[in-house]
């Protein structure tokens, strides 16, 4: 069974309310599992997409993926306690509406968008990007980070960039948007760097477990800003506000 809808919440604190949040990603992963409707939920912690590393953590902003059994369910998120108490601490917030289109692999050792069956994308695209590290092979895992994460940054159509984790070390993640589907296909297959670091993965044995999943984008609610979104034609009010 496919879900029905994704979400991507992501919030942006003032600095004074940091440890609020860190008492938040201690205390809401099981209450948000529970809220009615939700068949999959990750609270993660977000990085600023420079490096990917352990160095590279925004403790000014934090994320929610959810993957909700129906539209209906979805639509009640800003009305529970979790989203409340992030709302009274969250200067900024911002929440994505995604379609899966295709997944591969594992989160905690479960297939959370089940198995989509892609169809045709005009739009933006999400790229998401989940791995838990092996112990021993992260050092050589970021070592191998940083030109890729540059190559990123200049990347052609990509709109927005961050990383995310649900822990400091060894759980690693990347967000990416991207104007349309390709061109995230034309830096996934054929940006040097990146194509280095796919054929490097197998040999490497970086990951324990894996997961590479797209998404169409559809509503984006709120102040896209969070995301570090840049703008179409370089406008930076257009990034504020929905889709």
């Amino acid at each position: 069974m496919n879900p029905d809808l994704v979400t991507l919440h992501v919030w942006r604190v003032p600095r004074r309310a940091v440890p609020g949040a860190l008492a938040r990603m201690a205390t809401h992963p099981a209450r948000l599992r529970r809220l009615p409707g939700v068949r999959f939920a990750k609270l993660l912690g977000t990085g600023t997409g420079t490096g990917f590393g352990p160095g590279d953590a925004d403790l000014t902003r934090w994320a929610a993926l959810v993957v909700w059994d129906s539209p209906a369910a979805a639509a009640g998120f800003d009305a529970s306690p979790v989203a409340r108490s992030w709302a009274r601490i969250a200067d900024a917030a911002v929440r994505l509406e995604l379609r899966p289109l295709t997944s591969r692999g594992e989160w905690s050792g479960r297939e959370p968008f089940g198995a989509p069956t892609g169809g045709r994308v005009t739009g933006p695209v999400l790229a998401l990007t989940r791995a838990r590290l092996r112990a021993r092979r992260a050092a050589t895992f970021w070592r191998a980070i940083p030109p890729v994460a540059a190559e990123l940054r200049a990347a052609p159509g990509l709109l927005a960039r961050f990383g995310v984790g649900e822990a400091p070390l060894g759980w690693q993640g990347t967000v990416s948007v991207w104007r349309d589907p390709t061109d995230l296909v034309a830096f996934a297959y054929r940006s040097p760097e990146h194509r280095a670091a796919i054929t490097r993965t197998p040999t490497e044995g970086w990951y324990a477990e894996e997961l590479f999943a797209r998404f169409a984008v559809g509503d984006v609610v709120g102040d896209r800003t969070v995301l570090g979104w840049v703008a179409a034609g370089g406008d930076p009010d257009s990034a504020r506000g929905n889709a």
